[in-house]
């Protein structure tokens, strides 16, 4: 049996990094997954390698007739959600000084209003069932800044606050909120950083290294079971001690 036998679980930005390994940790312990992307054919991939009973849909996050489309999809095959991880994210490099109001735009937009947007539509089906589990994929840098990344880290710590402000809205109606923040991850993102920047990076972090997808998800798998039965309002610091 496992840990998430049966439960549906909207993962969004599933199909790369973080939220591909979460999908995968997810099904895994027998969870339905849908893989919610805007890239539609990366989402596709995912879920075939998944196997049934996981399926892919196409979402934009920051639209509030995409994230309605997902759910309205997910309602007709499945009749509820239990689980939602807001993991959907872009991440973009730019001063203060020098940033185009487009850029930090669209990275709220999506990092941040993308989470209340999916939360939204996800809560009343689990308001009606008194029971749910949504997962907030933070950051570290939400907790400790970082240069040129003024809008990102804005908007995690966004998610950070909203994750408290929503677990206390719903913690007497069966639904439990919390947060992950990971610290340095070797996805794409980091893949983008030159190597003198990364050395940087790493000589900040007190276990030495970067981290791996496959150590944030147990993480994530914790959150939905019943073994996180007692977790509301957390943000849970994975990040190889960088954040203390």
């Amino acid at each position: 049996m496992g840990r998430l036998d049966g439960r549906v679980a909207i993962v969004t930005g599933a199909a790369r990094g973080i939220g591909r390994g979460i999908a995968e940790a997810f099904a895994a312990e027998g969870a339905v997954v849908i893989v919610a992307d805007r890239d539609a054919a990366g989402g596709e991939a995912i879920a075939k390698a998944l196997g049934s009973p996981a399926e892919a849909v196409a979402v934009d996050v920051a639209d509030e007739a995409s994230v309605g489309a997902l759910l309205a999809s997910v309602l007709e095959r499945h009749g509820r959600v239990d689980v939602l991880v807001n993991n959907a994210g872009i991440a973009t490099s730019a001063e203060v000084a020098e940033m185009p109001l487009a850029t930090w735009a669209e990275t709220i937009a999506v990092d941040l209003t993308g989470v209340f947007l999916c939360s939204r539509a996800v809560l009343p089906a689990m308001l009606a069932r008194g029971s749910g589990r949504i997962v907030n994929v933070g950051s570290q840098l939400g907790l400790r800044g970082a240069p040129s990344l003024a809008h990102y880290c804005a908007a995690k710590a966004g998610v950070h606050g909203f994750t408290k402000a929503l677990a206390r809205e719903v913690a007497d109606k069966g639904i439990t909120v919390n947060a992950i923040a990971p610290g340095p991850i070797d996805t794409d993102i980091l893949a983008s950083i030159d190597e003198e920047t990364m050395a940087g990076i790493v000589a900040e972090i007190p276990l030495g290294r970067v981290g791996r997808v496959e150590e944030i998800a147990p993480t994530a798998v914790l959150l939905a079971s019943d073994e996180g039965s007692y977790y509301t309002g957390s943000v849970l610091n994975v990040s190889g001690g960088h954040v203390m």
